[in-house]
């Protein structure tokens, strides 16, 4: 009995790790590939467009093509993580989001954007590190 009551709670665990990772990958490549030259309420600086919202933040175009490729790489390899059971997969994923996820927090600060434009990137800071601990 006690041992199927461990089983039934690592299964709960890896569940609700996937559905992290689905979550924080998937939505990262919505907003990068989809939703990337499109408003949301999320954008720093009032910006209509992934562009303008880099362009808000003093950063350039290069520096946009490259936080996206980052991020969007680490979004990857999250996904990947689920199929193929690879720490250095999982922890690449979730570090390099967490990493980017706080420049991405600084950048609206610098501007002084009101908090809640940060939540996405705080919320996907604190699941992103959550991974690496389930």
């Amino acid at each position: 009995y006690l041992y199927s009551k461990k089983n039934a709670h690592m299964v709960f665990i890896e569940i609700i790790e996937i559905i992290i990772k689905l979550g924080v990958g998937l939505s990262i490549l919505n907003v990068w590939l989809i939703k990337r030259d499109k408003e949301t309420p999320f954008r720093g600086g009032g910006a209509m467009s992934m562009q303008e919202e880099f362009m808000s933040y003093g950063l350039s175009k290069k520096a946009m093509i490259a936080v996206g490729t980052f991020k969007c790489l680490f979004a990857v390899l999250l996904l990947i993580s689920i199929f193929y059971s690879s720490n250095v997969l999982e922890y690449a994923g979730a570090i390099g989001i967490a990493v980017l996820m706080s420049g991405a927090i600084l950048m609206h600060v610098k501007i002084s954007d009101p908090v809640k434009k940060s939540i996405p990137a705080a919320l996907f800071l604190v699941l992103s590190i959550a991974v690496l601990f389930l």
